[in-house]
């Protein structure tokens, strides 16, 4: 009998007790237990084969098989293990306790375990304990509108698919954040163990307040390979293992064995000594006496990849082999041979044993399962929409600009940084919402100048720092930051996938790192929207700054707004890309995000000083608008315009007002029209996005036919596809960034890219030419004129080091 191997520290509550004493003493639940597994390893594998016959009543034939085999089933029994056995814990000790899946298309053994414990029945009646309903659960696995192969919004109790590896356990500690009583267990894989995102999860544990969080306990499934390789984890020995667990701050046990092991007394005996050890480092921490430095529990298991299949098929290893990964008999369906070794797998399991006449599961089976709430997949955190509680918004005119001596400003008179100002506005969010709002950021917040929000607390870290480390501190605080935006994503989206509300503030060019997990978010809301139990939880909010147009000193390599034209192409109905012109814009819409549910948020804002343009109540009106007319820097408030300026992002739309204001003093004749738009998908139409305008209400902003010359803060291909479809369309010009840029100064980066001042005046005269006399007659000199500009700027910023003053000290006037 295989024993459990274990290294101690001095944290633990206690020593584990070996295996053949918990089979000595739990001799009546182990055997209940693997009954259990045999019934949920049947289920798993009827689920990848068979369509009809699903109780094997009568042979198995080849109309019986699926036409397409699909589903994973080397992870099933591991999975079947685990589950079952955390069923046993939640029994014992009445554990607030789910599962997070890692392992990829694991979908048939999670499915398995939930129609036993009735939890796919609350939410599809037909999935009955008979046995029409048992064929109907099986066969609708992989089948056109039933489960898929991973899992998805429409399996009870999940809040990670698991279709894309590495995101598991950082998910599952996000869903313990401030959630004191809960115990989030996760299933890594040994394949996703491989990944980066993986790798820096596992220092999660550095980030989570045993006082006041919950606790992950991790579960790292060493099957030993992948679709076709050796696992790097299932080729380490148990000591190599042990020493890189360690260091990571974990106390390990090793369960392993193959089928024929005592693996249930192992397991038995690891989940109470890990669930023993999480209670000991949370008590202590509640009582006042947190232990520095805790090691918490993982458990290891080792067991052999596809454990109860067939051994072999046609001469070549089946289980413990890479063959077992997918499908182990690809071809039942046409080759006799192997349908009758599927047949002598199926049956290998007895169902017969485990089921009464009716098709029922027998009582003994059903009573491994936890009732009510305490079925992990009924377990309320998983469901967060249920338990989700609005945040306390503070006022957002407490945050307004401050205008000077009381007196109203001329517009752009105060330059104001809008995320020094928008942290005013979230350290009070933070203040007013513990254990319900945190932010997660990739060591950026003083960068990006978010730091007062740490005036509350500190930031969150457990372990001990070097001294001179300001606000940073084991206090429970709202605020963490990890240089890993993988884990800031994954986090972020265990904590509101079970009810809570957070933020993602991060420099522009590096959000696309996470692009994969967003998309896989944006899929998860938009499928979770077609179930009516799945109800919306809080908004996943991007915060986006340190933008390209300011890396200049940072160079080519921090220039990259593409993350916008990722957001462009998620659903409509979860996707919103706002881009805020100044600080009181920017509070009005965090406000709104924050308020927002089910969408993907993503704020786009400038962390350095510029000038700010509305008062407050405007700014109000203007993002609920989404865009409006500026008429105070428009000719006649914008009546009847020879072309319209429109400016999309907050330098960029500078860029378009100071381009008014030239034309106003030097081409009085050029009649504008300024237009900010800062709901970027107000450009859609209104049958393909909700916050779409209509066609009068778009030419009632961009005129019937007037030209039009779009400032835009990405690429200009964002635009155009947002336009595509428009009635007369030709007549729009696109500027935005055009993948150039280096190490330069801040207004050369508007040059290079063709959204400066001076290229809009240039454009604004050539269009407005074609049908204004009096601008035709002067086209030639001012366009000359303008140019020679750009030749001198750039002279200039080659004999100096920086842009005209003209340019840095410009003010609207």
């Amino acid at each position: 009998m295989a024993m459990a191997k274990q290294l101690t520290y001095s944290t633990s509550a206690r020593e584990p007790i070996a295996a053949a004493d918990i089979r000595a003493q739990h001799a009546d639940t182990l055997d209940a237990i693997a009954r259990y597994r045999r019934f949920t390893n049947y289920l798993a594998a009827a689920q990848i084969f068979l369509r009809d016959n699903v109780l094997l009543e009568e042979p198995l034939k080849p109309e019986h098989i699926k036409d397409r085999l699909l589903g994973h089933w080397g992870t099933s029994p591991g999975i079947n293990l685990v589950y079952a056995h955390l069923n046993r814990l939640i029994l014992q000790y009445d554990i607030d306790m789910f599962l997070v899946t890692g392992p990829g298309h694991g979908a048939p053994a999670n499915l398995a375990n939930l129609y036993l414990e009735g939890s796919l029945h609350d939410f599809y009646p037909e999935l009955t304990f008979d046995k029409q309903g048992i064929h109907t659960f099986i066969r609708n696995f992989s089948w056109p509108g039933g489960f898929p192969s991973h899992l998805y919004p429409g399996v009870p109790g999940t809040i990670h698919e698991g279709g894309e590896l590495g995101y598991a356990l950082a998910t599952a500690f996000g869903a313990a954040m401030d959630n004191p009583d809960v115990v989030v267990a996760c299933i890594v894989g040994d394949g996703e163990a491989e990944t980066g995102p993986t790798a820096t999860a596992w220092h999660s544990y550095k980030f989570l307040n045993p006082a006041e969080s919950g606790a992950v306990l991790p579960i790292l499934h060493l099957n030993g390979y992948k679709i076709s390789n050796p696992t790097i984890y299932g080729t380490m020995s148990d000591e190599e293992l042990t020493n890189l667990f360690t260091g990571y701050g974990y106390q390990i046990q090793i369960v392993e064995g193959g089928e024929h092991d005592d693996l249930d007394a192992q397991m038995y005996g690891a989940l109470d000594w890990a669930y023993q050890e999480i209670r000991t480092i949370q008590q202590a921490a509640r009582e006042g006496n947190p232990i520095v430095k805790p090691y918490w529990p993982l458990i290891i298991m080792r067991t052999p990849k596809g454990m109860t299949a067939i051994k072999e098929l046609d001469g070549q290893p089946i289980v413990g082999s890479y063959r077992s990964h997918q499908v182990p008999i690809e071809d039942p369906k046409t080759n006799p041979a192997h349908l009758a070794l599927l047949e002598q797998w199926l049956r290998s399991y007895h169902l017969e044993e485990l089921i009464t006449e009716e098709g029922r599961p027998k009582t003994e089976i059903l009573e491994q399962c936890p009732v009510g709430d305490r079925r992990m997949g009924k377990n309320p955190h998983t469901y967060g929409g249920k338990i989700t509680r609005d945040l306390e918004l503070p006022d957002i005119t407490n945050y307004a600009v401050q205008e000077d001596r009381g007196m109203p400003t001329r517009r752009g008179g105060t330059n104001v940084s809008s995320m020094e100002q928008v942290a005013l506005y979230l350290r009070d969010v933070i203040r007013q919402n513990p254990q319900l709002f945190r932010i997660f950021s990739p060591d950026e917040l003083q960068s990006n100048k978010l730091g007062a929000v740490l005036d509350v607390k500190p930031r969150e870290y457990e372990w001990p720092v070097p001294p001179h480390n300001e606000k940073v501190a084991a206090q429970g605080g709202q605020v963490i930051e990890v240089l890993s935006e993988h884990d800031c994503q994954a986090w972020l989206q265990g904590y509101i996938l079970t009810g809570r509300h957070g933020l993602f503030p991060t420099y522009e060019a590096f959000l696309n790192i996470i692009v994969s997990m967003m998309d896989q978010f944006s899929k998860f809301l938009k499928i979770s929207s077609e179930f009516p139990w799945r109800l919306p939880v809080p908004s996943l909010n991007y915060l986006e700054t340190s933008t390209l147009w300011r890396q200049e000193h940072n160079g080519f390599s921090h220039q990259n707004p593409g993350f916008i034209n990722s957001v462009l192409n998620k659903k409509a109905l979860v996707s919103r890309v706002y881009l805020p012109p100044d600080a009181n814009c920017l509070v009005s819409t965090m406000d709104h995000c924050l308020q927002s549910k089910g969408k993907v948020n993503l704020i786009i804002a400038n962390k350095q000083r510029m000038p700010q343009w509305l008062s407050m109540d405007e700014a109000i009106a203007h993002c609920r608008a989404g865009a409006s007319i500026w008429s105070w820097a428009s000719t006649d408030d914008g009546v009847d315009p020879d072309v319209v300026l429109v400016g999309i992002g907050d330098n960029l739309t500078l860029e378009v007002l100071a381009a008014a204001q030239i034309l106003r003093d030097e081409l009085p004749e050029l009649r504008v029209r300024v237009v900010n738009v800062t709901d970027l998908f107000i450009l859609e139409n209104e049958s393909d996005h909700p916050h779409g305008l209509n066609q009068d209400m778009f030419e009632a902003l961009f005129t019937k036919d007037r030209p039009v010359i779009i400032n835009f803060h990405g690429y200009p291909s964002a635009v155009k596809q947002l336009l595509f479809g428009r009635h007369n369309i030709d007549r729009l010009i696109i500027n935005g960034y055009r993948e150039e840029g280096t190490t330069t100064t801040p207004f050369d980066m508007n040059v290079r890219n063709g959204t400066s001042r001076y290229h809009l005046v240039i454009q604004a005269i050539r269009q407005a030419a074609a049908h204004n006399p009096r601008v035709a007659a002067r086209v030639n000199e001012r366009v000359s004129h303008y140019e020679y500009r750009l030749t001198e700027h750039r002279n200039y910023i080659q004999a100096h080091g920086s842009d005209p003053q003209e340019i840095v000290e410009w003010q609207w006037h």
